[in-house]
C-alpha cells in the first residue's frame, strides 16, 4: 500500500462527497433509523461501489498509456465542469425530515440504508474520480483504503451528526473546492498523456 496514494484518492474524494445527494440521503436515513445500522449499511453499500470503481479503473490501466491518461484527463474534467455547474445552482433545497424514528430492527435498517445508497452511488462523480485515480495510479488498494476511508467520514458525519451538519455546510464552495482539485488531476493526466506521446 502506498500512503501517498491514500491520501490523494482520500483528499479528492472527501470534498466532493460532502455536497452530495449520498450525504443527504444518508442524513435522511439518519432521521428514520438509528445512526449505527444507517452507518453500517452505507459503509458496505460505498465499499461495494469502491471496489467496482477501482476494478473499473484498473482495467482501464491495461490500455496504452497514452490512451489511459487521455480517459482520467477526461473523466476528470468532465466531473471538474460537472461540479463547477453544480455550485452555481447554490445550496439544493432542504428536503422533508420524517418527524419520528421508525422501531427497525438493526439489520432491516442496515439493509434499506445498503440499498438506498448503493443505488444513489451509481455514476457519481466519487465513482469517477476512484476509477480515474486507480486508472492513474495502477494501486488498486491504495485508492480503494482512500475514497473508502473519505466516505466513510462523510457516512459517519451524515448518520452521528444529522441535520445540524446540513445546514452549515457551504454547499457551492465546497463544490468549487473539488471542481478546482478535479481540474488540477485533470491537468496533471493531460501533461502525462502529452509526455507519453512526445516520448
Amino acid at each position: 500500500m502506498v500512503v501517498s496514494v491514500v491520501l490523494a484518492a482520500f483528499v479528492l474524494i472527501l470534498p466532493v462527497e460532502l455536497p452530495d445527494k449520498t450525504l443527504f440521503a444518508t442524513l435522511l436515513l439518519a432521521t428514520r433509523f438509528a445512526p449505527l445500522p444507517v452507518s453500517v449499511g452505507v459503509g458496505l453499500a460505498f465499499g461495494l461501489q469502491v471496489a467496482i470503481a477501482v476494478t473499473a479503473g484498473s482495467l482501464l490501466s491495461l490500455l496504452p498509456d497514452a490512451l489511459v491518461s487521455g480517459v482520467v484527463a477526461l473523466l476528470f474534467l468532465t466531473g471538474a465542469v460537472l461540479l463547477w455547474r453544480e455550485s452555481r445552482k447554490g445550496a439544493e433545497d432542504d428536503e422533508a425530515v420524517a418527524q419520528a424514528r421508525e422501531e427497525t430492527s438493526f439489520l432491516r435498517a442496515a439493509a434499506i440504508s445498503f440499498g438506498v445508497l448503493f443505488a444513489a452511488e451509481w455514476g457519481d462523480l466519487s465513482q469517477l474520480a476512484t476509477a480515474g485515480l486507480a486508472a492513474r495510479y495502477a494501486e488498486p488498494v491504495s485508492v480503494f483504503v482512500g475514497a473508502w476511508a473519505a466516505l466513510l467520514v462523510i457516512s459517519g458525519l451524515a448518520a452521528f451528526l444529522g441535520r445540524a451538519l446540513a445546514d452549515r455546510l457551504p454547499v457551492a464552495l465546497l463544490h468549487r473546492v473539488a471542481a478546482g482539485l478535479f481540474l488540477v488531476f485533470a491537468v496533471v493526466a493531460v501533461m502525462e498523456t502529452i509526455r507519453t506521446l512526445a516520448g
